[in-house]
């Protein structure tokens, strides 16, 4: 008797509000025969915490029925060296038995939100997110920083990791030691729409592939030490228009930044202290937004700035290059704890709230808040990001217009299950606390 060979499988998955990607698995054939593929979920899954504990403060309960919808025009698949299969994996959306968008599916609110953008202006969404994650417990030799000693200890790791994103259909640009110990940095070109979104969660999917066939374990979480340099998630904006030009761009205004760039980035602003209750969303997170850290620590608009929140990041000319394909907005304030979608949909409703009303640009500061007097903080519009989670909550629930981008349900869900997080490492010291989330992101 042949031996058996393993199945060719394909993971239907979402990404929960706690930045986890679930799913269910079906065979790759039944896969190419369903129309369209779709298997069962339970909406009491949106409660699960981090760390496996479905929330107490739940509206889903035990009942009810839902659907995991394929999306195949989102489908990441990469066989990696040593792998016994391929890695194959694609979006889906959460469903009720009709196929209505769930209350609750973060990728339905991120589609909404971005057929609302070309309803009301006409424009689409173009970005990217920026990965750092750290090799954990690994016998990487120590180097320095940014070198190319740092690179090469670990190959072939980048090389695997780019070429698998390749395979997959992103378009790695690149791989890069970073500044903390054992940290590396993974950039992809820009997508447009859901895309942005799928490919984060399809990236950190793969790199964790790599890792494992490596031997290696990998942390995307924002702090694996309390002492030590922080994992962020840097979320690269543009607009397009019809032709796909660049309307954040506008070299007659100041900072070359358009009218429309200009209100979408002060709704961004507004909402900050409740956004980072999304993007910035474990206890640990609280541990990096702080002033001199490299990261975000106040509703601060920069240009070229990587201690802003939101920094306008410009491109080079070099060899005669159009500045503004390039040009975008970088929302600084965010961790691989985040849901992408979600994140993505949250900011980009900030967005869109200041392009309805027109709102002026914020000032862009350049300098240090905490030196200034709390006057001149408050004229410029420089308020302190929340400095725990729970604040940050708080932040959400006292913003109506924040707290509206979510459905009744999905708000409840939310904060249903980020409260019961605080409390499962509420005993916790901070580097018991870090470990936690290491071994989790």
């Amino acid at each position: 008797m042949p031996p058996v060979e393993p199945a060719a499988l394909v993971t239907l998955v979402t990404t929960d509000y706690s930045g986890i990607t679930r799913g269910r698995s079906i065979a790759a054939e039944a896969f190419a025969k369903a129309t369209p593929a779709n298997v069962g979920w339970v909406p009491a899954n949106q409660s699960l915490t981090p760390f496996d504990v479905i929330a107490a403060e739940s509206p889903w309960g035990s009942e009810g029925d839902l659907r995991l919808l394929a999306d195949p025009e989102a489908r990441y698949a990469a066989h990696l060296p040593g792998a016994a299969t391929a890695l194959d994996m694609v979006m889906s959306d959460i469903v009720e038995f009709d196929g209505t968008p769930w209350a609750a599916c973060p990728r339905s609110q991120l589609k909404a939100v971005l057929a609302e953008l070309t309803s009301q202006t006409g424009l689409t969404l173009a970005g990217a997110f920026e990965h750092e994650f750290q090799v954990m417990d690994a016998p990487l030799r120590p180097a320095p920083a940014f070198s190319l000693q740092a690179l090469r200890r670990a190959d072939p790791f980048g090389p695997v990791i780019v070429a698998a994103l390749a395979a997959a259909g992103l378009r790695p640009e690149t791989f890069i030691p970073e500044y903390g110990r054992d940290q590396f940095e993974v950039t992809v070109s820009p997508a447009t729409g859901a895309a942005i979104a799928d490919e984060a969660v399809a990236l950190r999917e793969i790199v964790r592939e790599a890792a494992g066939l490596a031997g290696y374990r990998v942390s995307f979480a924002p702090k694996t030490d309390p002492s030590g340099v922080g994992n962020g998630v840097h979320i690269h904006l543009s607009l397009l228009d019809a032709a796909g030009r660049n309307v954040l761009y506008d070299g007659d205004r100041p900072h070359t930044l358009s009218e429309i760039g200009a209100a979408f980035a002060a709704g961004i602003i507004r909402h900050l202290p409740a956004l980072v209750a999304i993007t910035a969303p474990s206890v640990s997170s609280y541990l990096r937004l702080k002033p001199h850290n490299w990261s975000s620590s106040y509703t601060w608009f920069g240009d070229q700035d990587r201690e802003a929140s939101l920094r306008i990041c410009r491109t080079p000319a070099l060899g005669g290059k159009d500045p503004s394909r390039g040009f975008n907005l970088e929302f600084r304030a965010a961790d691989a704890a985040a849901c992408p979608h979600l994140a993505l949909a949250m900011i980009v409703r900030a967005g869109l709230q200041g392009v309805r009303e027109r709102l002026p640009a914020p000032v862009v500061f350049a300098g240090d808040p905490e030196g200034l007097p709390p006057d001149e903080r408050a004229r410029l519009g420089l308020r302190r990001l929340p400095e725990s989670l729970e604040a940050a909550l708080a932040a959400l629930t006292d913003d109506p217009i924040a707290s509206s981008f979510f459905s009744r349900a999905g708000l409840a869900t939310y904060l249903g299950m980020k409260r019961q997080e605080i409390a499962l490492v509420a005993d916790l010291d901070a580097a018991a606390m870090c470990r936690r989330y290491a071994g989790v992101y």
